[in-house]
């Protein structure tokens, strides 16, 4: 398996995104029951690569999950520039949900009966939890977030309404229910 410490060489760097790729949109469409040697076949290469790559399907599979978890903190870090705490968790949320809608090897991994193997991607995924944790403390401060909303309630979040992400945009009404939802009451 390749060294995170060591930088690989352009083709094994390009090789490293085509079975990225192929294996995201193999499992996203049939889900675990996909094998090596088709995810293999559809990057063009051969599964010796893969394996010097990946030690198994579930490095492979935590390996798009942390690359996902690495885009989200940068989406992250770039809603918290907004110095409105409403603006700030809204593009957050919309952000994040936007960006898995397309990636259903992604919320397959987070939802399925088995996670990932977390350690592998702790780095990308502390990050942005990280992130997130900070721009929910300061909506709650802020007053647009109910007092008692943290970060394990954006998960939840989050992860109902990937839950109805099935190819149209019913889930986008889930994710504005939620919204009003999280929303502090309104006084009187």
């Amino acid at each position: 398996m390749t060294s995170p410490e060591r930088p690989l060489r352009a083709d094994a760097r390009r090789n490293r995104e085509a079975l990225l790729t192929a294996a995201g949109e193999l499992l996203g469409e049939r889900g675990e029951s996909v094998q090596i040697e088709e995810i293999a076949a559809r990057a063009g290469v051969g599964v010796g690569t893969l394996y010097r790559h990946f030690a198994d399907k579930d490095a492979l599979i935590a390996a798009i999950v942390g690359r996902r978890f690495a885009a989200a903190a940068d989406l992250a870090r770039a809603a918290e520039e907004n110095q409105d705490a409403d603006e700030a968790f809204t593009a957050l949320l919309t952000g994040y949900l936007d960006s898995v809608a397309g990636d259903s090897a992604f919320r397959r991994a987070l939802l399925g009966p088995e996670e990932p193997r977390w350690e592998a991607i702790a780095p990308e995924k502390n990050a942005f939890r990280d992130v997130v944790a900070r721009i929910v403390e300061r909506a709650v401060r802020a007053g647009v977030l109910r007092p008692d909303f943290g970060t394990d309630d954006f998960i939840l979040i989050t992860r109902g309404v990937m839950a109805n992400m099935d190819g149209d945009e019913d889930w986008r009404r889930h994710l504005r229910l939620q919204l009003e939802g999280v929303r502090p009451a309104p006084r009187g």
